[in-house]
């Protein structure tokens, strides 16, 4: 779950995740809740007046995950994939453990705390009757998986992005894309060897391409080139080249896109190796290379492990 944060009048507000692309996450929670040992023999006998204690405790635990966002103010509504919960009974405590999962933009760490920790107050409400020492405590995160943390490739490859555009070469216009995109690598720990702006000739794309490859560039980025205009000939210039193509990286960009913006499917992606160098065209638009970062980092950055021939991690 992403944390809040004060805005300039010292307001909370809720953490914007909608430019999120939706993974598998999961969290794990934990918790005790110490009892009498007289408290736990009746327990497990299924003496305890009330009832089943840890029945209702997990019935409780996944009922409270379900419903976090109504609890906690700021937490995003997720709709969660599985809940469960497990229990350990020691001499003199109950162990609570419980796993959520969702596929979504945001985490389900809320939710798992949350569900540990109504389910030690249901156990404290089931046995109250019998046992007023009853303490709960070390509620607390135990993992977290999903999203870019799953994704902890460390090696970052040399990096070069190309601006294609005939107005912003001849200064008529400002290039906000390849900055975007410069920023966004840079600020995911790629060096960034050069941006640079050309003009939408067929030509020219070629020459700087080559120029980058023969030059050790790791990764290629372009911005523009790729929508139905007559000078929009950058998909033209580079597929050609590609001694491999990476259909997969055109697919999520795609779909990411497509789920934005309807006007998505008229742009052109295109993604391949030419030779040791993976290049990757994208729309000119600033909407589109903030899309491609959401999409691409720290994903991408596994391809160049898997160049190296170390495989999956």
């Amino acid at each position: 779950m992403e944390f809040t944060h004060l805005d300039e009048q010292g307001n909370v507000a809720m953490v914007d995740v909608s430019a999120k692309p939706g993974t598998m996450r999961s969290a794990t929670a934990s918790g005790a809740i110490s009892l009498q040992p007289e408290t736990l023999r009746l327990l497990r006998e299924q003496a305890i007046p009330k009832g089943n204690v840890l029945t209702a405790a997990k019935i409780a635990g996944i009922q409270a995950a379900k419903q976090t966002a109504h609890l906690i103010p700021l937490c995003h509504q997720l709709n969660l994939s599985w809940i469960d919960l497990s229990f350990a009974l020691h001499d003199d405590r109950i162990a609570i453990s419980a796993t959520a999962r969702t596929r979504e933009a945001t985490g389900v760490e809320m939710e798992a705390l949350t569900a540990v920790s109504v389910a030690a107050l249901t156990i404290y409400d089931m046995c109250k009757a019998v046992d007023t020492s009853m303490e709960i405590g070390s509620i607390r995160l135990e993992k977290k998986t999903g999203g870019k943390k799953q994704l902890s490739v460390e090696y970052r490859p040399r990096t070069s992005i190309l601006v294609l555009s005939d107005s912003i070469a001849a200064g008529r216009g400002t290039d906000r894309s390849g900055l975007l995109l410069q920023e966004g690598f840079e600020a995911a720990g790629c060096p960034v060897d050069e941006l640079r702006v050309i003009s939408d000739r067929k030509e020219e794309i070629e020459a700087v391409v080559e120029e980058w490859v023969a030059g050790g560039v790791e990764l290629i980025v372009t911005s523009g080139g790729t929508g139905l205009g007559p000078r929009d000939v950058t998909v033209e210039a580079l597929s050609p080249k590609f001694t491999r193509k990476l259909p997969g990286i055109e697919q999520a960009l795609f779909n990411w896109g497509q789920g934005k913006t309807k006007t998505a499917m008229l742009s052109r992606l295109a993604a391949g190796m030419i030779g040791n160098s993976l290049l990757i065209c994208l729309p000119g638009s600033p909407g589109a290379a903030a899309d491609a970062l959401e999409v691409l980092v720290p994903a991408i950055f596994h391809a160049f492990a898997m160049l190296k021939g170390e495989g999956h991690p």
